[in-house]
């Protein structure tokens, strides 16, 4: 026996199609009538059972699709988290940045605020101490003057000490100064 209902129609059809027509009409046929019946009431004793399987898989076709939308529906989810993250990220990266950008800034002014400040200091620095060795060395050519004219005033040479300085120049004695 068969045990599918499409087996079971299958079957109904052939019968039907096989069947001899009826005299004098090509529309009307002659079957047994037991024997369809016989096949009509197993395609109804058939059809709660493939019903039932029909509903479990359209039941089992409906979770898997709802599965997969929450599926997606959590891919999707992550997918704007993670992109909101990332957006986040190249804010706070712009913004640190920015903020470097704007800390070098800051530090090359002030490094050349340093290095003005600090020319400043060692061209006064330079400036006094180029004063006082001029101041000094002014002095020690009054220093000079005053040994050339003192020396100039004592032209006497002392034993052994008031010898003659190659060119002719008397050398100036202090010890002979004092006395």
């Amino acid at each position: 026996m068969a045990t599918g209902v499409e087996e079971l129609v299958d079957m109904l059809f052939a019968m039907i199609d096989e069947a001899k027509s009826v005299p004098l009409s090509s529309e009307k046929c002659i079957i047994e009538r037991d024997k369809a019946l016989d096949l009509l009431d197993d395609i109804k004793a058939q059809f709660p059972m493939e019903l039932g399987e029909a509903k479990k898989l359209l039941a089992a076709r409906a979770d898997y699709i709802a599965s997969a939308k929450r599926e997606a529906e959590l891919i999707r989810k992550q997918a704007e988290e993670k992109a909101r993250q990332m957006l986040a990220e190249d804010e706070l990266l712009a913004q640190a940045k920015q903020k470097s950008n704007e800390m070098v800034k800051v530090a090359e002014d002030r490094s050349r605020e340093l290095r003005r400040a600090a020319n400043e200091y060692c061209e006064d620095a330079l400036r006094r101490t180029e004063e006082a060795v001029s101041e000094a060395y002014d002095e020690i050519k009054r220093s000079r003057a005053r040994f050339r004219a003192a020396a100039a005033g004592v032209q006497q040479p002392v034993a052994g000490a008031g010898a003659a300085a190659p060119g002719g120049r008397t050398v100036y004695d202090a010890a002979a100064d004092e006395n």
